[in-house]
């Protein structure tokens, strides 16, 4: 029996998204679980799942469309199996937006790409170019000229496969590196550019000022020792390969998510005349990304071990560095950490990511001179601070809640037992 696959809630804010690319095509079998579709929301480019299995009957909308949440995207059934009318209505009835006019043809599914006849420009004509974080990521590593590439994707965005396409056919021609005179200025252009935000900073925007404006932040600073830290990372490394060594950042975050069950009004959303205690510790890492900003959310941190959090956190960075979060890589956080350390940040604080009621601000750990036993000797501190919800919770509580963490950052043990 034909069923109809809607476009599903990615967040609990989500309210459309663009569906950037089919994976599979009408008539092509498809099992429960393979990706269907890649679709844009404001936080990142997803891959879609189907929730069932059979053969792609019909695509209800054209990539390149704004679907609204739960409107009809395509339809999964049997092999020559008629799509009746009710389904076949349904579609009618979902019309959502285009970037195409009534007039224009809709592109085909799967154009071949076509490469412009033109000069090799500059290598910063390829950061003006519209193309896909992954698109872009893959053309930088290969060093290829994006503005020679005719993308197939929604609005002629270029996408993964035509860049993997230029590459097989060997027609673009590579960027040349030319170094250029100490003396020789960089500057090319003196006019003002206006940029389009994308959604993703559409997204920022709108949640940082909602977040700023709304919710009545106050700031606890707190220095740790990291010596013990750093001592106990060097020995468990020499023991692990090099794609599973264990970072500073994955001491903190057990740290922190074993000191939230200590203090569960931490790892709380605030809700209007009532603040919900999450029964579950799920530690969100903010990721820098192309144009923004991630937050990654790791399930169960208190529960797993330091070796087992390190390899999740690796593959949901690298999934979004690519543009290729799952839905549950992004969704369920209930309370967010922000690292800067490998910035070179003695200390900031961060905005605290709403429906959430904390967020902590990590700095750099740093070797700096200390006064031990009236002794001035090297040591390794790290400055972080906590920013919390008043409505949700008060100095007090927040300070208690950053001594613990340090209990557990200075006796590092604690968390391997």
């Amino acid at each position: 029996m034909a069923e109809t696959i809607n476009m599903p809630k990615l967040g609990f804010d989500m309210a459309e998204g663009v569906l950037v690319r089919w994976v599979k095509q009408v008539g092509e079998q498809i099992n429960k679980g393979d990706v269907l579709a890649e679709i844009e929301t404001d936080k990142a480019t997803v891959e879609v799942e189907s929730p069932a299995s059979g053969v792609v009957l019909q695509f209800i909308v054209e990539q390149g469309d704004v679907v609204p949440v739960n409107a009809p995207i395509a339809i999964v059934g049997e092999a020559g199996e008629v799509v009746g009318e009710q389904l076949s209505a349904s579609s009618g009835q979902s019309k959502v937006e285009s970037g195409k006019s009534a007039d224009e043809k809709p592109l085909p599914t799967q154009p071949a790409p076509a490469f412009a006849p033109q000069a090799v420009p500059s290598s910063d004509s390829s950061s003006l170019v519209k193309a896909s974080p992954l698109a872009k990521k893959i053309a930088k590593e290969n060093q290829l000229d994006l503005s020679r590439i005719q993308g197939t994707g929604p609005n002629g965005r270029i996408v993964r496969k035509d860049v993997e396409a230029a590459l097989a056919s060997g027609q673009i021609s590579k960027i040349e590196s030319r170094p250029s005179p100490v003396y020789a200025s960089r500057i090319t252009n003196y006019e003002d550019e206006t940029v389009q935000l994308t959604k993703l900073r559409q997204a920022i925007a709108r949640r940082m000022t909602e977040s700023k404006t709304s919710v009545p932040h106050f700031y606890v600073t707190h220095e740790y020792k990291m010596d013990a830290v750093i001592a106990m990372r060097k020995q468990i490394n020499e023991y692990l390969p090099d794609d599973e060594k264990l970072s500073v950042n994955d001491f903190i975050v057990k740290a922190a998510a074993l000191s939230l069950r200590e203090f569960p009004n931490l790892n709380a959303s605030f809700a209007g005349d009532k603040v919900i205690c999450h029964g579950a510790v799920n530690v969100g890492i903010a990721v820098a990304v192309e144009n923004g900003l991630l937050t990654i959310a790791h399930k169960d941190t208190d529960q797993k071990s330091m070796r087992q959090i390190s390899g999740e956190i690796k593959g949901m960075v690298a999934r979004a560095r690519e543009g290729k979060v799952k839905p549950d890589d992004i969704e369920g956080s209930t309370f967010s950490i922000s690292n800067l350390g490998m910035y070179d940040v003695e200390n900031f604080i961060a905005i605290v990511n709403p429906p959430e009621a904390a967020i902590l601000a990590v700095g750099s750990a740093r070797e700096v001179p200390v006064v031990e036993n009236g002794e001035i000797t090297p040591g390794w501190r790290m400055k972080a601070t906590i920013s919390v919800d008043h409505r949700v919770s008060d100095g007090a509580e927040a300070a208690q809640f950053m001594q613990k963490l340090a209990e557990f950052l200075e006796n590092p043990v604690r968390m391997l037992v």
